[in-house]
């Protein structure tokens, strides 16, 4: 009885919360989206791309519209209709008014639905149809019909929109960046048509935080937060669907009065809490922003007190231990905040009522799921990280400690398991390896020109060669303008004049930003297509000398100069750059070079192609891996080229330059085609149309990938659709939002990956005052990387990611 009578509880409260929506204009009968699908398909094939977007438009029209109407239906009749909650010791669901209830509101829906959608069964939309529109297939014809049509804004609008949920889409990729090179396309094109009000609020409001503009960032949250709760009442209205049969044959099933309702009712109840998964989630990524709710208080009340508003900042934390609360640094902050406001003025201030009214409900539903798990076996993953353990079944918790017990084990037991046969690989692969290595060198060199200088072994080492007479000294002294005329103080090393050393200054050019330059008018074409070509010519070499069995691609490619700042050469002792490795951390001490983030792990050779010789120091030097002992030296030459494998077996560095200016054109590679440089690709692109004739001004159609769509006649027959998705790397220009964390101790560095650190730091305490001041919370940041709390002595160094490595 205490089961059903919560369920009328928690109808009653859903039936008061959500408020009436204003009725559609439009009462004619909905035309269903999955033929207006199908028509659209169908003027695909016909060429008729006029046919593709107004029917294909019309489609993503009527499912939002069929959407919208469900929500204002059963919110509508859920506030006319609400139930009646009596105390008498009568059976509730023996109650007529509860049974005249549930009729009355049964009819509204009826009545509702059929004015704006006409007969129900016109909206039966097969699984299949449903799928192309969650992947956002119909956009993908969008933007091949708005292309055919001349309309570039749009067809750029399509296809970003499509990928963003595709992101591995090969094609789409490349389309993309076709789409920037075109003129008259704007960055202000590339944006997500579906994009939720709520994340983007949110995402907006954090780079704000990011920025530090702390004022401006608060409009943005509190905005997300509104959103989050309209969104959060849709997906739940939209929950109170008919029942999914899903593990049932529903003509076999005969369960009677009470466990059909019980079915029905704690199947909405799964899907309402399974909301807060759902609004977590970016259409980018598979897993949800943990915490996602609570996160929107921990940066308000650290953006409300960075703008003195401190009553807000009680009010926010205070609602922040709604869900924690026993979180000690929440508690922490709430002591300083009421303690700058004054216990007058800050006794009175409390939480926000609609978020404890929120928790409420979601504890009332989660007692009742719970309840259904343990009783029926129905089974339920709770979403919140923040759920009381109380509310949590004694059994149901010894039951997952035990779980996650005997899995920490299992995990551990494979582990050890694994470690044990990559040792027993690893020394059988480094034994065979050298031998390889060796067999391996000593390929053609391709060009008359090119000599052999020193081979590995005359280097000290394996996988290693320099040659001279890559290129002329009249080919030097070009790139040497370019270096001079094209070039940008800190370019490849996130905008720092001085990454390795401050006795030098560092400026580059990479191959892409030389022909954009070119396109302009800035330097001259020849110039930029000599560094296109040399960069070509030194990969072609080293494919071929050490014998290459799949082809190289570049996986970075610089022109940089290290010019000494004179006044500053006395007595130094450092190195231009320290010794390390390419594509592992170097750890000296250790005497170990594990390949892992931040390193460049994809890199499997490298080289640098010198331009002069006329400084002093500079000379690139070969070390064994403790980085002390130097097993080789290279003096830099116009047209000498070092070359060697990128792993662990070749630590390398370059002595102090103290005089003039040394350039080159540092190179590296990968067997990877998927780790293939993204401006590479560009930059192949550019050279075909600034040097190629077979490219125009306007682009040929043939290089827009069109999608072979699935021929979704009205039969409802599913065939695949193409372009297929092709799995490929794929790295986002646009970082995910991040999550709050602590600030570093003063003075303190951070340790591997600034951006995984969650140290916590507190800022110096209030004068006259033994209460600390407030810091962010610390948030798993499994998600999304945490923004640095503004305090730029100690935290400087946390969002800068770790520079191109340098040869």
């Amino acid at each position: 009885m205490a089961l059903w009578f919560s369920c009328l509880t928690l109808l009653a409260l859903g039936a008061a919360r959500v408020g009436s929506a204003e009725p559609m204009a439009d009462r004619l009968p909905l035309e269903p989206y999955d033929r207006l699908f199908s028509m659209a398909v169908e003027a695909y094939y016909r060429d008729d791309w006029q046919g593709v977007i107004l029917n294909m438009e019309r489609a993503l029209q009527n499912r939002a519209a069929l959407r919208r109407a469900k929500i204002h239906c059963r919110a509508e009749c859920s506030h006319k209709m609400k139930f009646s909650i009596s105390n008498s010791s009568h059976d509730l669901f023996l109650d007529m008014h509860y049974f005249h209830t549930v009729l009355r509101k049964a009819d509204c829906l009826r009545v509702c639905e059929g004015e704006r959608l006409g007969p129900h069964s016109l909206h039966h939309i097969s699984e299949e149809v449903q799928l192309e529109f969650h992947k956002r297939t119909p956009y993908n014809y969008l933007q091949v019909a708005y292309f055919k049509i001349k309309m570039l804004d749009k067809a750029v609008a399509a296809a970003h929109t499509f990928f963003v949920v595709n992101p591995d889409h090969l094609e789409m990729r490349q389309n993309l960046e076709y789409y920037r090179m075109m003129a008259g396309v704007k960055d202000a094109d590339f944006k997500d048509l579906e994009a939720k009000a709520h994340m983007e609020a949110f995402r907006q409001g954090v780079r704000l935080y990011t920025d530090e503009q702390f004022k401006h960032s608060i409009r943005f949250l509190e905005n997300a937060l509104e959103e989050y709760f309209k969104a959060n009442a849709e997906c739940r209205a939209l929950c109170e669907g008919p029942y999914n049969f899903d593990g049932y044959n529903y003509m076999e099933y005969n369960a009677d009065l009470y466990q059909a309702i019980t079915d029905h009712y704690i199947q909405v109840l799964g899907c309402k809490q399974n909301c807060v998964t759902e609004l977590a989630i970016r259409p980018d990524r598979e897993e949800p922003i943990e915490d996602f709710l609570p996160t929107h208080l921990d940066y308000l009340q650290f953006a409300y007190y960075n703008s003195e508003n401190y009553s807000q900042a009680i009010e926010c934390t205070k609602t922040y231990l709604l869900f924690y609360p026993n979180d000690e640094v929440m508690n922490q902050n709430l002591q300083y905040y009421q303690a700058v406001l004054g216990d007058e003025l800050s006794r009175h201030l409390t939480h926000r009522e609609d978020i404890q009214t929120y928790i409420n409900n979601s504890l009332l539903e989660k007692e009742l799921l719970y309840f259904a798990n343990e009783i029926f076996g129905v089974t339920f993953i709770d979403p919140d990280k923040w759920t009381p353990e109380s509310v949590i079944p004694v059994k149901l918790k010894a039951k997952q400690k035990a779980e996650r017990e005997t899995a920490a084990r299992i995990s551990e037991e494979i582990g050890n398991l694994m470690k044990e046969i990559e040792n027993l690989v690893d020394e059988k692969t480094k034994e065979s390896s050298e031998i390889v290595k060796m067999v391996r060198e000593g390929g053609p060199l391709l060009f008359d020109s090119v000599q052999v200088v020193m081979n590995a072994r005359l280097l000290n080492g394996t996988q290693r060669v320099l040659l001279d007479g890559v290129i002329t000294d009249e080919e030097c002294q070009e790139m040497r303008y370019l270096s001079n005329a094209a070039a940008s103080l800190g370019d490849g090393y996130y905008g720092k004049p001085s990454p390795h050393t401050p006795y030098e200054r560092f400026q580059g050019v990479t191959v892409l930003k030389a022909l954009k330059l070119s396109q302009k008018g800035t330097i001259p074409l020849k110039t930029s297509r000599l560094f296109y070509d040399v960069s070509e010519k030194v990969r072609r070499i080293i494919e071929s000398y050490f014998r290459m069995e799949t082809p190289l691609h570049f996986a970075y490619s610089h022109l940089v100069c290290r010019t000494a700042v004179e006044g500053m050469q006395d007595k130094r002792e450092d190195l231009s750059h320290s010794v390390h490795v390419d594509n592992c951390m170097l750890n000296s001490e250790a005497l170990e070079c594990p390949k892992q983030h931040p390193a460049y792990t994809e890199r499997d050779y490298s080289a640098i192609l010198y331009l002069n010789h006329d400084f002093e120091g500079g000379n690139f030097i070969f070390t064994e891996i403790d980085a002390k002992v130097i097993t080789a030296t290279v003096n830099p030459m116009c047209g000498r080229v070092v070359a060697f494998s990128s792993g662990a077996e070749n630590p390398h560095g370059v002595q102090a330059v103290t005089k003039g200016q040394r350039c080159g054109v540092a190179l590296w590679f990968t067997l990877d085609p998927r780790q293939k440089e993204r401006e590479r690709i560009e930059a192949d692109d550019l050279v075909k149309m600034l040097f190629g004739m077979e490219e125009e001004l306007w682009p040929d159609e043939g290089n827009i990938k069109e999608p072979v769509p699935t021929d979704h006649r009205p039969s409802d027959v599913p065939t695949n659709h193409r372009p297929s998705d092709v799995p490929t790397d794929h790295r986002s220009s646009e970082g995910p939002a991040p999550e709050p964390i602590h600030k570093l101790q003063d003075g303190a560095e951070p340790a591997g990956d600034a951006a995984e650190q969650q140290t916590e730091v507190k800022e110096p305490m209030t004068e006259g005052s033994n209460v600390p001041e407030p810091m962010i919370k610390t948030m798993d940041s499994s998600q999304e990387p945490a923004p640095t709390v503004p305090d730029p002595k100690s935290t400087a160094a946390l969002n800068i990611p770790s520079t191109k490595q340098e040869l």
